[in-house]
């Protein structure tokens, strides 16, 4: 079997689970399409695998794996060494509170993957990338037993680095002022992208006062990114969204005398027709977004209204001047993420961010991406709609180490 595993003492182990390990991980190796290769596992105490992290890493003190890979020439068929404490292993599952097997397999994933030189500690994507295959591995081949907490585990690791949607609403703004026909939003869309925007997001109101489904329709077939559309709970544009299929409709409340929105979804009010709206959007293939403010209930009710991702309201901690008032609402925003994450919520914010205000709300982990729309559009005047975007995604990616 392409998969050895060796024992520093005999009590290390059971023979059984030994066994049982092996099996999965050479079904690890099937599903990376290198059934032939062969990987050589070794089970060790914290004492031993701290004298090979002195030895080669510098590191006087155990950790739970270390990886060697082989030299890569055609006629060597192992792809390296994975050294794993059990002791180390052992700890850590019960510290984490995860089934010791599980956890095992995990490490042993990870180990594995660092063989064929998945990195975690540099570049950009490459961390995202590792988590991608760890988390795909483990669903294939983890024991049934308390697996979903292990999963929720990995997802904590946050590698990838958050994105940016950039809304192109102002600039139809700008265009309905006059009633001329520029500056077209599709055109800033265009080069939203080229600035390295994730995706574009407009607002079609129910009173079409800048957006319009001219403007939808022909960003929808243009841009090479996402299309987020959005929108109030209206029939007509429930509608509409169906017949366009964006990739995504965040559901906004919305009010025909407000400026801009003003605050989340009361879904305590209205979850009933939420959730109408949410699963007709679903069925024609749509992801659907909630807009909501910081509030704990409020991601309880989206999970219940069957929203596949929330949008966090980050305009009070915008607005607000004193130190310690945005600190409190900074709070609000980070703990809300993190009961949405861990509901299997996928998690956006955004609304009055800015260049000066962004990068402590980008530093949360849990948040994958942002929503951020007059401050570009108003920096876009300036030094243009391409450079905007650049140096609002650069300040994005700064915020997390990259």
């Amino acid at each position: 079997m392409p998969v050895e595993i060796q024992l520093t003492k005999e009590s290390l182990i059971e023979q059984r689970l030994l066994e049982s390990v092996k099996r999965r991980l050479n079904k690890a190796l099937r599903i990376l399409k290198l059934p032939h290769r062969k990987v050589s596992v070794v089970f060790m105490t914290d004492e031993e695998i701290t004298q090979f992290n002195l030895r080669f890493l510098g590191r006087n003190y155990p950790t739970n794996v270390i990886s060697f890979p082989f030299r890569r020439e055609k006629f060597t068929k192992y792809l390296g060494e994975v050294l794993v404490s059990i002791d180390r292993v052992k700890d850590e599952a019960e510290k984490y509170g995860l089934e010791f097997k599980n956890y095992l397999l995990m490490i042993l994933i990870h180990g594995i993957l660092h063989l064929l030189d998945h990195d975690h500690e540099k570049g950009v994507y490459a961390p995202y990338l590792m988590l991608k295959n760890e988390l795909k591995l483990f669903k294939e081949i983890a024991y049934r037993k308390r697996k979903r907490e292990c999963e929720k585990f990995l997802k904590r690791r946050e590698y990838m680095p958050a994105k940016l949607a950039v809304n192109v609403d102002h600039v139809a703004t700008v265009r309905e002022a006059r009633k001329a026909p520029y500056p077209d939003p599709v055109h800033a869309a265009v080069l939203a992208e080229l600035g390295g925007a994730d995706g574009i997001v407009v607002h079609l109101r129910l009173d079409r006062r800048h957006i319009k489904e001219r403007d939808v329709k022909i960003i929808k077939g243009i841009i090479k990114t996402k299309l987020i559309l959005e929108m109030a709970v209206d029939e007509d544009l429930i509608k509409f969204a169906r017949e366009l299929k964006p990739y995504q409709v965040t559901l906004v409340p919305e009010r025909i005398e407000e400026v801009t929105t003003e605050g989340g979804m009361n879904l305590e009010v209205c979850l009933d027709e939420v959730s109408k709206a949410v699963k007709e959007l679903n069925q024609a293939g749509i992801k659907v977004s909630l807009f909501i403010n910081p509030e704990e209930k409020a991601v309880e009710l989206s999970k219940k209204a069957g929203a596949q991702i929330v949008e966090i309201h980050t305009g009070i901690y915008a607005e607000t001047t004193k130190e310690e008032d945005k600190e409190r609402e900074l709070e609000r925003i980070e703990v809300a993420a993190r009961i949405a994450r861990d509901l299997d919520l996928i998690v956006h914010a955004g609304h009055g961010l800015s260049y000066e205000n962004i990068q402590p709300v980008a530093a949360i982990p849990e948040i994958e991406e942002f929503s951020i729309g007059h401050s570009i559009v108003s920096r876009a005047i300036f030094v243009g709609m391409k450079e905007a975007v650049k140096e609002m995604k650069e300040l994005i990616l700064k915020s997390r180490g990259y």
